[in-house]
């Protein structure tokens, strides 16, 4: 048999090519979009004396809206094509959590944090965050804003009649579960009706986002709220911006966070219907699949319901500011992250930090405070996460090795978009039930993709595929032991939690 060699460009090395800006309801849609999350409030920040926390007393640089916008370039040219900026509204200063305040605990729904300011220029801080999305447009990206789902605990003293009374305690408004730093919003009237002052709220937000230029939002534990308030919000956006998009924090696993306030807990499919064109997908709890079988039933489970909800679709949520950095795991658990990212048929999702494989863990991870804007003293944090709660110092390239095989990633799914859009998605056999694999298939071309969920042993496992041939030589763009091929068969070697990817030509298997 005819030995078969097929090359890519990307296997060899990236080359960056900026894209021109899709329509954003599309580019989910076709499950194009490459998003990045950044925090305004460190991703253009200088630490001087490298202590990871922003302290002008000390010389540092705070974080802005102008300094972040320098940065844009790079994104665009990486590949990225969509930014999520976790929320840039003023936030709650009492009973807070941290030394700067959860960014998700909202004092207001139109005012921006003042501290984004750039004191050195003239502009409001409103300007500014318009300036920063222009730029963002100029370079070819998209930018969507988060919507936190409840209030601080000032708002609920300043405006105690927008939120739901805790029945032990009727003077104080309800904590949700254990989020002690936010209070629920009261969603119904005692009568069931909407509430009408707190959707009126909301709206002062989607105004706020609309006129700064944002090309839609991501609404916080969506869920929380029901099918009627997402439906109204949702068509109140979009009289402004028909093309205004809704990506909605859900995951059909979940059980209600808030259930000791909220009775209507919205399924995904409610979410869909009244206007979201996204979710999240129930990946968030990825690290615990320990089997084929509860692989497979997390993506059947996701494909089921993007059947029952045409061009709708769901993000790659393995690793958002809620999770614990893949890092933490080894190299391999954060390969095939990345991986699976690029690779299933959904929108990436990367947090700001992942492509350097960023461990989140801090020098002043929950020690005291050597100055405080709240009334925590303590630099709280969760362990190996995101930092939400302090002004802390941009991320650490901490591991700058892991990077080249990010740009890859990316890359391999700008160039194959096709086939991840319109290819036909299968989940394949294999004789071991902790490998998964699955394939995606067009006219031309057979993309495998091939995982182990073991974290102890390295495996020795095969995959079954009609179109492989023996003595076949394929792209290999991820593995450390490539696959033997006999006809229909692979072979292959696996460490523990690698994550191993193919790319087949079949015009070259044909013409055989």
């Amino acid at each position: 048999m005819k030995r078969i060699l097929f090359f890519l460009a990307l296997a060899t090395t990236f080359l960056p090519q900026a894209q021109a800006r899709e329509n954003i309801r599309e580019l989910f849609k076709d499950n194009s979009a490459i998003i990045y999350t950044l925090n305004i409030r460190n991703f253009g920040a200088v630490d001087k004396n490298n202590d990871g926390i922003i302290d002008i007393d000390d010389g540092d640089i705070k974080g802005t809206f102008l300094n972040a916008k320098d940065k844009l370039k790079n994104l665009s040219y990486e590949g990225i094509n969509t930014l999520y900026l976790l929320p840039i509204t003023k936030t709650g200063k009492l009973k807070a959590l941290g030394t700067a305040g959860s960014l998700y605990a909202i004092d207001s729904f139109d005012e921006i944090a003042p501290e984004l300011d750039d004191l050195s220029n003239p502009k409001t801080v409103y300007e500014e965050a318009k300036e920063f999305v222009e730029e963002a447009h100029k370079n070819n990206l998209n930018v969507i804003l988060d919507l936190p789902s409840c209030g601080s605990y000032d708002l609920s003293i300043k405006k105690p009649d927008w939120f739901l009374k805790d029945l032990n305690n009727k003077n104080e408004a309800l904590i949700p579960a254990d989020w002690t730093d936010v209070r629920l919003f009261k969603v119904y009237n005692e009568d069931k009706t909407l509430n009408q002052e707190n959707l009126d709220n909301f709206k002062k937000f989607i105004d706020m986002a609309q006129n700064l230029g944002f090309d839609g939002i991501r609404a916080d534990v969506a869920a929380i709220k029901p099918y009627e308030f997402w439906k109204e919000l949702i068509d109140y956006s979009r009289k402004k911006d028909k093309d205004f998009l809704f990506l909605a924090e859900a995951n059909p696993e979940w059980s209600n966070p808030a259930s000791n306030g909220v009775s209507n807990y919205s399924s995904i499919d409610e979410l869909l219907k009244a206007g979201f064109d996204s979710y999240y997908g129930s990946f968030s709890d990825f690290k615990n699949i320990k089997t084929k079988k509860e692989f497979d039933k997390k993506i059947t489970q996701n494909l089921e319901i993007l059947k029952r909800n045409k061009n709708k679709s769901i993000i790659g949520a393995f690793a958002t500011h809620d999770q614990q950095a893949p890092s933490l795991r080894g190299k391999n658990y954060w390969n095939m992250i990345l991986w699976l990212n690029t690779t299933l048929p959904l929108n990436s999702y990367f947090l700001d930090g992942f492509s350097y494989g960023d461990d989140f863990t801090y020098p002043y991870e929950n020690k005291k405070a050597k100055k405080t804007y709240t009334d925590d003293e303590f630099y709280f944090v969760h362990s190996g996460m995101f930092d939400i709660f302090n002004f802390s110092a941009p991320i650490r390239q901490k591991h700058p090795e892991f990077r080249k095989n990010y740009l890859k990633a990316l890359d391999f799914k700008e160039r194959n978009s096709d086939l991840i859009k319109n290819g036909k998605f299968s989940l394949l056999k294999t004789n071991n039930d902790k490998i998964f694999a699955y394939s995606i298939i067009n006219e031309d071309r057979e993309l495998i993709v091939v995982g182990s969920l073991d974290e102890n042993s390295s495996i020795k496992t095969e995959v079954t595929s009609k179109y492989l041939k023996k003595d076949h030589v394929f792209l290999s763009l991820n593995a450390k032991n490539i696959a033997k091929t006999e006809k229909n068969k692979m072979t292959l070697n696996l460490e523990p939690l690698e994550i191993q990817v193919y790319l087949i030509s079949l015009a070259s298997l044909r013409a055989m």
